[in-house]
């Protein structure tokens, strides 16, 4: 993509863990990339850094203004009450939609979650159906992409699960056989980047994304896998939601704001079916997972020893 066809992307959540490979992947494909950033950021080919946040309707205007199309990929996904979801989720994506309306931006590519599909079950997943709403009636050429449990080099979030397998065990949910469906953060920014050009049969629709695996894994299973990643026969161990719950402010306790067990999470993480609907899978032309799970947990697990974070 060279020359007068270069289109220009505005994306939010670009020094995230999934935004940060998009944005890299985005600039090797000859896209134009205009970034939101809170902080000061090394300069870069292709990047057009714009200082500011999703409070901010100037910067969200300067981001805008002149984008082919916007990705929004930040989010809040922990937060010690209700306000901080529904700023960072809520507010935060009709802010973006507004100044992507305003800019003529045409094309908004919104990036959700499966928590959006059982939303009684706790504040993220309900803030995360509210921003889904907010993209649908946008009145936009709109696509909402829902990714499952995401992992890769670089994660915190399954830090604590390699942690665990090293001392031979893994605390699960109570129900050890439920399922849930998993992605690599290469395949997702792959599938995001199939998203970004116009393409009617990608217009008003909802698509989930996965490893491909039938049926998902099992929590056990899961559990597993990651043992074998980093050489360990492991223990997949059932928590009671009760334990669970006490482990939360226990975590609060010690991790303070950056607890990755919370009370809003327990909910979901003891509902016992996180796989993705496979009617609403991308169309194979256009995206297939290329990343298989067992592989890129080994290739997890190594990134993590080399980076001394386990």
């Amino acid at each position: 993509m060279t020359g007068a066809a270069r289109k220009t992307v505005a994306i939010t959540g670009a020094t995230g863990f999934v935004g940060a490979r998009m944005l890299d992947l985005m600039v090797r494909e000859g896209y134009d990339a205009r970034a939101l950033t809170r902080r000061k950021q090394d300069a870069r080919p292709g990047v057009e850094w714009v200082r500011g946040a999703l409070d901010d309707q100037n910067s969200l205007a300067r981001l805008c203004t002149g984008a082919d199309m916007v990705l929004h990929i930040a989010g809040v996904v922990n937060a010690p009450d209700r306000a901080g979801f529904e700023s960072g989720n809520v507010e935060g994506t009709l802010a973006v939609v507004e100044a992507a309306k305003r800019a003529g931006a045409k094309r908004f590519i919104h990036v959700s979650s499966l928590a959006a599909t059982q939303p009684q079950l706790s504040i993220y997943g309900e803030t995360k159906a509210k921003a889904e709403k907010i993209v649908a009636t946008s009145g936009l050429d709109w696509t909402i992409i829902r990714p499952p449990a995401v992992y890769g080099p670089g994660d915190g979030e399954f830090l604590d699960l390699f942690k665990m397998a090293r001392l031979g065990f893994v605390t699960l949910p109570p129900d050890a056989d439920g399922r849930l469906s998993v992605i690599h953060v290469e395949d997702l920014c792959r599938a995001l980047l199939a998203l970004l050009p116009e393409q009617e049969e990608l217009t008003a629709r909802i698509f989930e994304v996965d490893d491909g695996k039938p049926g998902g894994w099992t929590q056990a299973g899961f559990a597993r896998a990651i043992g074998s990643a980093i050489g360990k026969r492991v223990a997949a161990v059932g928590m009671p939601k009760m334990l669970l719950r006490l482990g939360a402010r226990v975590d609060r306790l010690v991790r303070r704001g950056k607890a990755k067990l919370t009370a809003d999470r327990v909910n979901y993480f003891c509902h016992d079916d996180w796989t993705i609907d496979p009617q609403k899978r991308l169309p194979a032309r256009l995206w297939q997972p290329r990343i298989e799970t067992c592989q890129g947990l080994e290739d997890t697990a190594n990134w993590y020893r080399q980076n001394d974070w386990m």
